[in-house]
């Protein structure tokens, strides 16, 4: 989708007009052999279903399907993949230690209704030779994905052009929820929400829950797409998560909202009422 040598587009503005990160045109991340890309399949499958598991826990299991690896090669993978037991921290990065940490405001809140809060998060995503990471915009309520993207690092950059598209798009929320990893803390990224006037909440330490929506969404799109379709490149990835987006959004009916598709409800069908 991308031409190089474009007479009038940069490659950057091309990036923008497919929807992905510059970074993430150049492909995935290199330096990671055959055996530990499969490892980190695994070890992201099984987190799914076992978000508890440490890097101790994760040899267990792996060395129960047969393979022979050492704690701190699984520490180092799950550390590359973002991933950290929900018992040692709230979320699965660390905070940048210069960037300013910013209080909760979700607490005892109830929210009933689209664009009151919207939340964020980044997750691992495996493919035939390689991974990328991907970052979402989610309507805490109606539970729409506003806005994504794709990178091959774990720079603020493609978080905050999915943050920029979402805003372009659907305006503000009026407080913005993330967990503390230094992309969401970045002074860039937080700089966005509030020179547009949105107040910026983060989860504090043991208030790992508040992105159990997000988790959901997670689970969803890798069982449902990532996995079973095994994608070979950034390209065949970006245009697969695509269309599960779409499906997500427009056509996957959500138990919470009585059947009611995120679309539906973002744009005011359900008056179902929740708490965070």
């Amino acid at each position: 989708m991308i031409e190089p040598e474009h007479a009038g587009l940069t490659i950057l503005r091309q990036c923008q007009l497919v929807g992905i990160s510059r970074s993430a045109y150049y492909g995935p991340i290199n330096g990671e052999n055959a055996l530990n890309i499969g490892l980190m399949r695994l070890i992201d499958e099984q987190f799914l279903e076992t978000p508890w598991y440490g890097s101790r826990q994760m040899v267990r299991h792996l060395r129960r399907l047969g393979y022979t690896v050492g704690r701190k090669r699984v520490r180092r993978l799950m550390a590359r993949m973002g991933l950290a037991a929900i018992y040692q921290r709230p979320r699965t990065t660390i905070p940048h230690p210069e960037h300013r940490i910013w209080p909760y405001l979700l607490r005892d809140m109830t929210i009933d209704q689209p664009d009151q809060v919207w939340c964020a998060d980044i997750t691992y995503v495996p493919m035939r030779r390689g991974f990328l990471y991907l970052v979402a915009i989610m309507d805490w309520y109606s539970r729409r994905v506003l806005a994504w993207r794709l990178s091959n690092t774990m720079d603020a950059d493609f978080c905050i052009e999915a943050l920029e598209e979402a805003m372009t798009r659907f305006g503000k929320p009026i407080i913005f929820n993330t967990d503390q990893g230094s992309q969401f803390t970045s002074p860039r990224f937080t700089t966005v929400l509030t020179g547009a006037g949105v107040k910026v909440s983060m989860d504090g330490r043991g208030r790992w829950m508040d992105n159990v929506f997000i988790e959901r969404l997670w689970r969803s799109l890798k069982y449902e797409c990532i996995y079973l379709h095994a994608f070979e490149t950034g390209s065949e990835t970006r245009a697969g998560i695509s269309k599960w987006m779409a499906y997500y959004n427009t056509e996957r009916p959500h138990s919470t909202h009585g059947g009611e598709t995120p679309a539906e409800v973002y744009e005011g069908v359900s008056t179902i009422k929740m708490a965070a």
